[in-house]
């Protein structure tokens, strides 16, 4: 269990926003730090891609090579 202290002004604005949303503090604080450790993820994957394709160890695909590649070109 993790317990944070948190500043008055951040307490008003998350009891705000957990009351427009329907949910306790509780259930809001887990859903918005779910989503934000899922960004925070998904943006480390897209740096290591990008780096691997800067390096050439990996390469990108216009759209017109994945239809073709899918079979779904014209």
């Amino acid at each position: 269990m993790l317990t944070i202290q948190l500043p008055p002004e951040i307490e008003r604005r998350l009891a705000a926003l957990a009351m427009a949303a329907g949910q306790t503090e509780n259930d809001y604080v887990h859903d918005v730090l779910v989503e934000y450790l899922g960004d925070i993820e998904d943006n480390e994957i897209s740096e290591r891609r990008m780096k691997e394709i800067r390096a050439g160890r990996s390469r990108t695909y216009t759209l017109e090579e994945v239809e073709r590649g899918l079979g779904l070109a014209d």
